[in-house]
């Protein structure tokens, strides 16, 4: 992994996919979809696998453009986030889904559990692979964590929500280790529902998560957050599970702070960790000043090293225009390099 500056960049995962390739009105007229959702593509499915190459370039040429450190492929061949992966996974009917309420409470279609969930092959192995040959900058690939997958089904067969988070645990593990195996330098679990449910994820959460963790051979994030900007509006005013992740085995935390306006005192319960630090608001096409995001940094350095600090959007950036998503990201570079020189 080629060596970071002080306050590298990076994003969290997803980078706007052009409209060419996806129907963004359908996309963001909906919640984040669970189950497959392939009417929302726009090429024909012959041509799909192509366009899709085709677009993660572009994604790829936007972040190096904008000086980011660390590169995604923008999960442009994603749906959402977490669908691509959990609907590769073997034991789910997705024929005949089940409805769970999502982050804010709205019923959505989610993968009915009615057999043994395993991962029966590699389902990013071809992503890193793609996004290694086409920049020599350091890359991380995101995997949806397995207390949130088990988050987002309905359990007709094991029927016990913690041995169903293990399962997805165990595939996520062989995921991960297969990443590192590809030339992942960083691979990231995206927790969300940690937060959203921290009950359940204080009883076994956090066992799964080790679990997905276990004996991976590179540097590891975790990321929480309260949703996507353009999906849940109301924030609360913390985090009701993150200070329990201090002993976890992840070596990196990915929070946001700044559309939610966080007390970045909160930090001072991770001592070890290093942050990634949400500094640009995704509920707000507007981009920021750069002043603005120093600023948002520095709330943070009381608490955290700048050692221990890496600059990124507070989630991913799917929902927002190109032209906000790439002007944002210029903004939080050029915050980067101010803060390096003091």
């Amino acid at each position: 992994m080629p060596t970071l500056p002080l306050f590298p960049t990076s994003l969290v995962g997803s980078f706007p996919q052009p409209e060419w390739l996806i129907d963004r009105g359908r996309l963001a007229a909906r919640l984040p979809p669970r189950v497959r959702a392939a009417e929302l593509w726009r090429p024909a499915p012959e041509d799909l696998a192509r366009a899709q190459d085709d677009a993660t370039l572009l994604a790829i040429r936007a972040q190096e453009e904008a000086g980011l450190d660390v590169l995604t492929d923008g999960e442009i061949r994603r749906e959402s986030y977490s669908n691509h992966f959990a609907t590769a996974l073997t034991g789910l009917d997705h024929d005949n889904p089940g409805e769970s309420p999502g982050r804010g409470g709205q019923p959505n279609l989610v993968p009915r559990v009615v057999g043994e969930v395993r991962r029966p092959r590699p389902v990013q192995v071809a992503d890193v692979r793609f996004l290694r040959a086409h920049t020599d900058r350091t890359i991380k690939v995101t995997v949806p964590g397995p207390f949130t997958m088990s988050q987002q089904t309905v359990d007709d067969y094991y029927r016990n929500p913690e041995i169903l988070a293990y399962a997805y645990a165990d595939a996520v593990n062989a995921e991960v280790r297969d990443l590192f195996a590809a030339g992942a330098d960083i691979v990231q679990l995206d927790e969300p529902w940690l937060q959203a449910r921290p009950e359940p994820a204080r009883a076994y959460g956090l066992r799964a998560l080790h679990r997905a963790l276990d004996g991976a051979a590179g540097t590891t994030v975790v990321h929480l957050c309260f949703g996507y900007a353009a999906i849940v509006h109301e924030r609360p005013s913390g985090y009701s599970f993150l200070p329990e992740l201090a002993d976890c085995a992840c070596d990196q935390i990915s929070i946001e702070t700044a559309q939610s306006r966080l007390a970045t005192s909160v930090l001072k319960h991770l001592t070890g960790k290093t942050i990634v630090l949400g500094v640009l608001d995704l509920a707000d096409p507007e981009v920021e000043a750069v002043d603005t995001v120093v600023e948002r940094v520095r709330r943070a350095l009381p608490y955290v090293a700048p050692e221990k600090v890496v600059l990124a959007p507070d989630c991913g950036m799917k929902y927002l225009p190109w032209d906000s998503a790439t002007g944002k990201m210029r903004a939080m570079t050029a915050a980067a390099e101010l803060l390096r020189r003091g």
